[in-house]
């Protein structure tokens, strides 16, 4: 029997394909025993237990970009975080390691080197993050979800998806839009936009959808917004404009799958697994990057924006008015929203969470 711990946290764009990699492992083989490991912090604490995983947690160990006291304090807390992994490596005798990068994800690999345990890295980003960066120098494998991400001996096998995302690319949106939007309490005719800035929502796309609602609803745009669980406000509710349209916020949604079937067009952040969700199922998107780190999100979305599949614009330019301008010719031109899904689904790579088991797997046994 293989043992096998994936490890990654924070946000969805690390706990979304850690889950999607351990669902293809289970298809592949319903005998290994899996382990994720994460921190007490991020989003793993809800969503890797629903998704019927079992579940580790060590400090996290965040690295300071500039020398202050955190600075000071690294070693000491990297040192106590890889003691704590090497314990749980240990415990459940790990057949082999797969990691999504993140602050949880250094210690871990740290704590595998010495007990030689393989380790697999699976990188989302173009641009990769420190920790996927130190353990592509002796990791078994490399994988990335972009083509051009620069890591030593990187496969580009794509981003491992859930499987309920691959079936929907497969079988096509249209056919369940009609379930979708009831289940959302959209009218069942006219365009929808869905809005959403990741799992932890984002401001800029919040205000920004705030202020254009009455033109869009005007128009007979219907608006999903998903405003993250820390940004949902007091008092938010259902807006129906004298035409149908409707106006409705969510604080979150589980099945982001239901929220793409719902929705003709999506205004979102570049995250890694928003960029490859949406691509795959042909949900045509402006990209707002977030503004801060290293600018992965701009290089994320590139070839998709490159290809015409979706629209680019700096968060700073984002507001009101350049939303309604961006969004009203495209998303009441079905022709041009077709064309944009193509564009999208011509670039992502189906079966990518498949790929990404059989070399774990591999590198366990």
């Amino acid at each position: 029997m293989v043992s096998i711990v994936l490890v990654g946290g924070g946000t969805a764009g690390h706990t979304s394909p850690m889950i999607a990699t351990a669902e293809a492992i289970r298809r592949r083989e319903p005998s290994a025993e899996l382990l994720c490991v994460g921190t007490p912090k991020g989003l793993e604490s809800d969503v890797v237990p629903a998704a019927g995983l079992p579940l580790r947690l060590i400090p996290p160990v965040p690295f300071p970009r500039r020398l202050n006291l955190d600075l000071v304090r690294l070693p000491w807390r990297l040192r106590q975080a890889t003691r704590e992994a090497s314990a749980i490596l240990r415990e459940v005798r790990a057949g082999a390691v797969i990691g999504f990068g993140g602050y949880v994800s250094l210690p871990v690999y740290l704590a595998a080197r010495p007990l030689h345990i393989p380790v697999v890295v699976q990188e989302q980003n173009v641009l990769p993050g420190l920790a996927n960066k130190v353990a592509a120098r002796f990791a078994a494998a490399v994988l990335t979800s972009f083509p051009d991400t620069p890591l030593r001996g990187a496969e580009f096998v794509g981003m491992p998806v859930r499987r309920a995302i691959t079936e929907l690319a497969q079988r096509g949106r249209a056919g369940d839009q009609a379930g979708a939007r009831t289940e959302f309490g959209l009218p069942a005719a006219g365009p929808v936009l869905l809005v959403s800035g990741g799992s932890q929502g984002a401001a800029t796309l919040n205000d920004a959808t705030l202020g254009a609602r009455d033109k869009l609803l005007g128009a007979g745009v219907s608006i999903l917004h998903v405003w993250g669980p820390r940004n949902f406000p007091d008092g938010a509710a259902v807006v129906e404009a004298p035409g149908g349209a409707r106006y409705v916020p969510v604080s979150f949604v589980e099945e982001m799958g239901r929220a793409y079937s719902a929705a003709d067009m999506m205004l979102a952040r570049s995250g890694a697994s928003t960029v490859t969700e949406t691509g795959s199922v042909g949900l045509p998107c402006v990209f707002v990057p977030f503004p801060h780190g290293n600018g992965e999100q701009y290089r994320n979305s590139a070839a998709l924006v490159a290809a015409g599949a979706g629209l680019l614009v700096a968060d700073a330019d984002m507001t009101a008015d350049k939303l309604v301008d961006l969004v009203l010719p495209v998303i009441t031109d079905p022709a041009k929203l077709a064309a944009m899904g193509d564009a999208a689904k011509a670039i992502m790579r189906p079966g990518s969470a498949d790929r990404v088991a059989a070399v774990v797997i591999q590198a366990a046994s």
